[in-house]
């Protein structure tokens, strides 16, 4: 059996060599440097206003991230983000939230479902969809992102507070005060307490 399966491996081997194929390789650093640099490149560029120009960078850097650490990868949920972050603050709905999508699918898969950047995913959708007025889509994810960040830092963590008063707006908005208060009144005791 053990020298059946090396014959096959040895065969694979030279298929892969006589048609020229190449065994994927990690990244080299130069790569993830690379990326790395269009994305501080990108976030300086959204910072100063610049879209049109952040907007080109965003897709280099998505097309880096997927040709170096393949389509499924955390980087490219990354730069997903950042694209749909950029169109998001244009308005371009329609096209933040495929992206937004795809990287929250990503991080999920590649990361497990109560990882921390999921929650960040499910903020950011639930952002886009509150801003379009969206609530009822918008409220489970700010409730399951909410219970991520409890699961991952503590219920007393400073962090959990911010999500607390972000969730506190996002409540004042759709009208759910009760919840709201509650809301505020952990954030200030998690205050309090640190």
């Amino acid at each position: 059996m053990k020298k059946t399966l090396r014959i096959i491996a040895l065969l694979i081997i030279s298929i892969s060599l006589f048609y020229g194929c190449k065994a994927p390789q990690p990244p080299t650093q130069t790569q993830e440097t690379s990326w790395k640099e269009l994305n501080t490149k990108f976030l300086t560029l959204y910072h100063q206003g610049r879209y049109s120009e952040a907007a080109t960078v965003a897709k280099e850097a998505l097309k880096v991230a997927e040709n170096t650490f393949g389509s499924n990868h955390p980087h490219v949920a990354t730069s997903l983000n950042n694209l749909a972050a950029l169109y998001q603050a244009q308005g371009k709905y329609a096209q933040a939230e495929p992206l937004h999508k795809r990287a929250l699918k990503i991080r999920e898969k590649a990361l497990g479902p109560e990882h921390p950047h999921v929650a960040t995913s499910l903020e950011n959708l639930a952002a886009l969809y509150q801003a379009q007025g969206k609530y009822a889509q918008a409220e489970p994810l700010h409730e399951r992102a909410l219970k991520i960040w409890e699961k991952a830092l503590g219920p007393e963590h400073p962090d959990v507070a911010t999500v607390c008063e972000n969730m506190a707006g996002f409540y004042r908005q759709i009208g759910k005060e009760d919840e709201a208060e509650k809301l505020e009144a952990r954030a200030k005791k998690i205050r309090a307490e640190r």
